[in-house]
């Protein structure tokens, strides 16, 4: 990280009007941020491997259920359904995970070479993680206001 020689234009008519300049203090950060998105993608990594072997031992779970508690109606949906749905929370985890990492391993790649195409694909990747963040917390409210309006119009009464 030490080898990488600052370069600042000598006039302004060298430099394009649009450029931003990567200063010691950015890179720093830059790669103690990257640090942390490795972290964060590994202990997701873990969580999306729990959900998967969830997923693949539900049978079992309900099973049991069954027998200690015969009325449950997590019982009413059946292995099947349940076995989907914790996939499906595995890929919700698996793909943010995989967002960070990617950014990890390019931000990375763009301190320790000052490789360009490396930070713009970091970039790019952590664009994209919080789009995908920012698109789940829209569908997140949406199903909170639709559980309220849906509460509101019942009366609070569970259907029949």
């Amino acid at each position: 990280m030490d080898n990488f020689e600052e370069i600042k234009p000598e006039l302004q008519e060298d430099a394009e009007v649009d450029a931003l300049w990567i200063t010691e203090d950015i890179r720093s950060y830059i790669y103690d941020a990257a640090k942390w998105t490795r972290f964060l993608s590994i202990v997701g990594f873990v969580l999306t491997a729990m959900f998967v072997m969830s997923a693949f031992s539900v049978g079992a779970m309900l099973s049991t259920l069954s027998t200690t508690m015969p009325g449950n109606p997590m019982l009413k949906l059946g292995s099947t359904v349940w076995t989907i749905i914790y996939l499906l929370f595995a890929l919700l985890q698996f793909y943010p995970s995989f967002l960070l990492y990617k950014f990890s391993t390019s931000a990375t790649k763009a301190v320790l070479f000052a490789d360009q195409p490396s930070l713009g694909e970091a970039i790019s990747k952590l664009k994209s993680f919080f789009k995908f963040w920012g698109i789940l917390t829209i569908v997140i409210i949406a199903l909170y206001i639709l559980m309220i309006v849906l509460f509101v119009t019942t009366g609070g009464q569970a259907p029949a």
